[in-house]
């Protein structure tokens, strides 16, 4: 709002934070005796207006009728920032609530960079609007004490060749991204491997069961064993 409202005209900001001063309004938000006014009053009558449609066009209906006794666009404004940022107390709770946040903020296991850095970016917006932010080389080294295991490598290069104090968080962002397409190709690989490996000892178990079947149990003959029995069964000389 702040950046949309000062590239129109700075001074609307000012008409929106500081009110419009002397000029009173009626229930209707129109400047009571208006032909009567100065040059300069006139003009912030226009600029009151101006600022106060651009707040109306951007709220929704139901906000609007929330704020339909409010007389001045400053009015308007300041119940908006109780309802959507609340009163002093409420964000000093919400700060220190993004502060404790912030220093158990921890990299998953099975996280990516980019869904990690996501969460930080999210986390360290709050704060920023809340007034606590921090700065750049401590995001740096809270994001390099926090990544998971399998990034302890990768962490120690890092402060051991760049200086942790003059890298910015994009910098390192990107290395890690960089790093994390090699260790994806690399566990790929290493899991493409290793299932090819399992594959082929299974193939050699199966064989080795088919050949064992083939054999005979007496170590190679394939006579009946039925055959064999009968023999033993049948008388080896006749009395005549």
């Amino acid at each position: 709002m702040y950046s949309h409202i000062m590239g129109l005209d700075e001074e609307l900001w000012d008409v929106l934070k500081d009110g419009v001063g002397d000029l009173a309004l009626d229930e209707e938000w129109a400047i009571i005796d208006r032909k009567q006014h100065t040059p300069t009053q006139k003009k912030l009558y226009k600029k009151h207006h101006k600022i106060r449609g651009i707040l109306v066009a951007a709220l929704p209906r139901t906000e609007c009728l929330k704020m339909s006794d409010k007389s001045t666009v400053k009015a308007m404004f300041t119940s908006l920032c109780a309802n959507y940022e609340g009163s002093k107390k409420v964000r000093g709770a919400k700060a220190t609530m993004f502060v404790h946040q912030y220093e158990l903020f921890k990299m998953k296991d099975d996280e990516s960079i980019e869904a990690m850095y996501s969460r930080f970016q999210t986390l360290v917006s709050g704060l920023h609007i809340l007034k606590k932010s921090y700065v750049a080389s401590d995001h740096v080294s809270k994001i390099l004490r926090n990544l998971s295991a399998r990034w302890r490598p990768k962490v120690t290069s890092i402060e051991e060749a760049k200086d942790l104090n003059t890298l910015s968080v994009e910098d390192l962002i990107s290395s890690l991204k960089v790093h994390e397409i090699g260790l994806n190709e690399h566990e790929s690989a290493k899991k493409t491997k290793s299932i090819a490996l399992t594959s082929k000892v299974k193939s050699s178990k199966a064989l080795k069961a088919i050949e064992s079947e083939e054999e005979s149990p007496d170590g190679g003959s394939n006579e009946d064993p039925t055959v064999v029995e009968k023999w033993l069964c049948f008388p080896t000389s006749f009395n005549i």
